[in-house]
């Protein structure tokens, strides 16, 4: 799609289409990831959900019944199908029976292999071979678009030094520069030569930033470090990310200094956008505007959408909180349009970027790359 259509797209956008753009759907409260029925009956009764939350994440059925609201515009992407018949459903309804025909765009967390598993990344890493890196992504990535997934979370970059926190084997590792050169191989692996090819996804760096320095390893905890520290440590890896060319950043659930990263626009807009030049998206983690709240920056979901949006997250996974407060807070002059229309502008021009205006739907393959020989024996290879 020309910049010129694009534009005219964007002309053609209500108020409410132009917010749905803003809302990804998550198949639990947790974003894109599986929910036990123990761990669901514990958020019951802690009131985290409702009983009808509940009821769904029983019957697998939060990624359903959202068929009206893709007709209505007010959905701009899914995390969590890896289907390629379920994904293509929901893309035919957004591309035929919606006002605008705006397609979806489908995510995953495509860390370490989507059908063929590769060594997890903290694995990998020890192999000191960019090239290794580099391939293992690009199989991972034409797997995941044969399913019409087109945007991954990955590469997850934050420099772990502390063996407690749980996520040490998503990333590579204790050093900024083994990290850095992990971070920008894998976004030549995902992409590829060009991102709107068939067999290329969106990249995400993640999570922006200092993540892996949550105090005493407990996830979602507080980071307390200098500026030094944060741009000599935790923030080179996210900058080779983007000087690779990286099309999104995801913002991380812990704060930095006492502002949680999600609406922090030191992170957000001075490095960001200001110093490193980044113009492409920026999204929420799973219910990270939410978090907000948690860490006592936010009053209330209406502030902390206010205050994610104003910071520069441009896409709200899993909360609705943008859908149901971008409104209000417009109305009561909290943000302006003008915080909305960038965010859909970012949006808009990432499902260009893959190519989802020409091509929304997953073909069925003459042959899958999915778990083929050749990617068993890269599997293989980079395990030995």
């Amino acid at each position: 799609m020309t910049e010129q259509a694009l534009r005219a797209l964007f002309d053609a956008l209500s108020q409410e289409e132009k917010i749905g753009q803003l809302y990804q759907v998550g198949p639990s409260p947790v974003g894109g990831f599986t929910v036990s029925a123990e761990d669901a009956r514990q958020m019951l009764e802690t009131g985290k959900i409702t009983e009808t939350e509940y009821t769904a994440i029983l019957e697998n059925s939060l990624l359903d019944g959202r068929e009206d609201m893709i007709r209505q515009g007010r959905i701009g992407s899914f995390i969590g199908i890896n289907d390629r018949k379920k994904a293509n459903r929901l893309q035919k309804i957004a591309v035929e029976e919606s006002r605008l025909g705006i397609p979806l765009i489908f995510s995953m967390d495509v860390v370490h292999g989507h059908r063929t598993v590769f060594p997890i990344p903290l694995g990998e890493a020890c192999s000191f071979d960019p090239a290794l890196f580099r391939a293992t992504a690009r199989a991972a990535a034409r797997e995941a678009a044969e399913d019409n997934v087109r945007w991954t979370f990955a590469p997850m970059m934050d420099v772990s030094r502390d063996p407690r926190w749980g996520r040490v084997a998503e990333g590579a590792g204790e050093d900024p520069y083994l990290t850095s050169v992990f971070a920008a191989e894998k976004v030549r692996g995902f992409q590829g030569e060009t991102l709107d090819a068939r067999d290329s996804v969106a990249a995400c760096a993640k999570h922006f930033a200092a993540y892996g320095a949550c105090e005493g390893g407990r996830d979602y905890n507080t980071t307390d470090m200098s500026l030094n520290r944060l741009h000599e440590v935790y923030l080179p890896p996210f900058r080779a990310a983007v000087e690779t060319g990286c099309a999104t950043v995801m913002a991380a659930f812990n704060d930095r200094n006492g502002l949680p990263c999600t609406m922090n626009p030191y992170l957000l807009q001075t490095v960001l956008r200001e110093q490193w030049q980044f113009d492409g998206a920026v999204i929420s983690d799973a219910h990270g505007i939410e978090e907000c709240i948690a860490h006592g920056t936010a009053q209330n979901p209406a502030d902390a959408a206010a205050k994610a949006l104003r910071a520069g997250v441009d896409m709200d996974m899993g909360t609705e909180f943008y859908t149901q407060h971008l409104e209000e807070l417009l109305n009561a002059g909290e943000i302006t349009m003008e915080h909305i229309n960038r965010a859909v502008r970012r949006i808009l021009r990432l499902k260009a970027a893959v190519g989802l205006f020409d091509r929304p739907y997953a073909e069925e393959p003459e042959e899958s790359c999915a778990l083929s020989d050749a990617h068993r024996a890269l599997a293989k290879r980079a395990a030995v």
